[in-house]
């Protein structure tokens, strides 16, 4: 199958990242596929939730909040000053449990690391792309905490990244930009860990139903992209890989 951006069914759009794009926040991160671009920041503060703060058995907590700027879009898209809303909320809620689903609380310490995803500029994948760069914020977040940046090992259990698969004129490809998100029959949204467990697959038939064998092929693909993010999350990270090969 010949995609409109010359890219094979199971290639991924170039991606670009910059740690410490900005200086204010321990781990931040600008990431980009293709013409999507996400600014994602992760910040530290020291205690927790009422509902989750327990001195006999002290634990920290992650979270996520996600937004999408007004010049991310054409039409604009108008600001959310005084309510998230619906897509936004239950992105958000997807980039935090992602991103939970990497971490040992216990070894966090009892800290608060809030993981802020704002979409620049959208091309389809926000929300995947949101994960993939939130884990390298959380990982540089985590290891500017002094009595942490030796035991990374010991505060992440695994790494996490994300992708989109999707049906476009019959046949499943990865990594789908808007022009094919747009026109897609099957959309899938895959968060997996990087040792090959599935974290949460969100899919629809846009169009008809599809059979087992299509969710199975699709799968295959995001299984092949997430692979290919997390080498590429291992070699921005570098010296703060927190995880054996």
């Amino acid at each position: 199958m010949a995609r409109h951006d010359g890219r094979a069914a199971d290639q991924l759009r170039a991606i670009e990242v910059t740690r410490g794009f900005t200086g204010s926040a321990p781990g931040s991160i600008y990431i980009r596929a293709g013409q999507t671009t996400v600014l994602c920041t992760a910040s530290i503060e020291e205690g927790v939730p009422p509902w989750k703060d327990d001195p006999e058995n002290p634990s920290g907590w992650v979270t996520a909040e996600y937004s999408m700027l007004p010049g991310s879009t054409t039409p604009r898209k108008r600001r959310e000053r005084q309510k998230v809303d619906g897509r936004s909320s239950e992105i958000q809620r997807l980039v935090g449990r992602s991103l939970r689903a990497a971490v040992d609380f216990v070894a966090l310490g009892p800290r608060t690391i809030t993981v802020d995803c704002d979409v620049l500029e959208a091309d389809g994948g926000t929300r995947t792309l949101s994960i993939t760069g939130g884990f390298i914020a959380l990982v540089d977040a985590v290891a500017s905490v002094p009595d942490l940046s030796g035991r990374l090992g010991e505060v992440f259990v695994d790494s996490v990244a994300a992708i989109s698969v999707g049906v476009v004129d019959g046949e499943p490809v990865l990594d789908l930009d808007y022009p094919e998100d747009s026109t897609a029959e099957v959309d899938l949204n895959v968060v997996m860990t990087g040792s090959g467990e599935f974290v949460e697959v969100q899919g629809t038939a846009e169009s008809r139903a599809f059979a087992r064998d299509a969710l199975d092929r699709q799968l295959d693909l995001a299984t092949s992209g997430i692979v290919q993010l997390t080498e590429i999350q291992k070699d921005v990270l570098g010296d703060r890989w927190p995880l054996d090969a």
